[in-house]
């Protein structure tokens, strides 16, 4: 992939795992395999309703799927999303890192044209 280039970002999906509790939400599910609000409220320092919005929003993001299970929605981490997650990381970081070498070249060009006009001025 050029590193110009990058693969369109999905804002929803970003917004969804850039929430640290969310993010820990994550881990416990890829941890267990699944887990419902009340296990997953067990083990983070939220109430059993904050961690049931914070799945609703991953759910809708698509990173989580439910399934219901008599009262109850077991929730386990879509592979494919995640990947995507991970590919779309990869490719803002490989565009960032060619930003920053541009940068430095610019800077590096700059640098010894700088040097060479003060050294006239003295």
């Amino acid at each position: 992939m050029n590193a110009g280039v990058v693969e369109q970002v999905d804002d929803e999906l970003w917004s969804a795992i850039g929430d640290p509790t969310r993010r820990r939400m994550l881990d416990l599910l890829l941890v267990s395999g699944e887990g419902t609000a009340t296990t997953l409220g067990e083990q983070l320092p939220v109430s059993r309703q904050a961690v049931a919005k914070h799945l609703v929003v991953l759910d809708r993001a698509g990173i989580v799927s439910a399934t219901p299970v008599g009262r109850e929605k077991r929730y386990r981490v879509d592979d494919v999303q995640l990947a995507r997650a991970v590919a779309q990381l990869a490719s803002v970081g490989s565009a960032w890192d060619a930003r920053l070498q541009r940068i430095k070249r610019i800077a590096e060009a700059i640098e010894p044209a700088n040097k060479n006009h003060e050294s006239k001025e003295s």
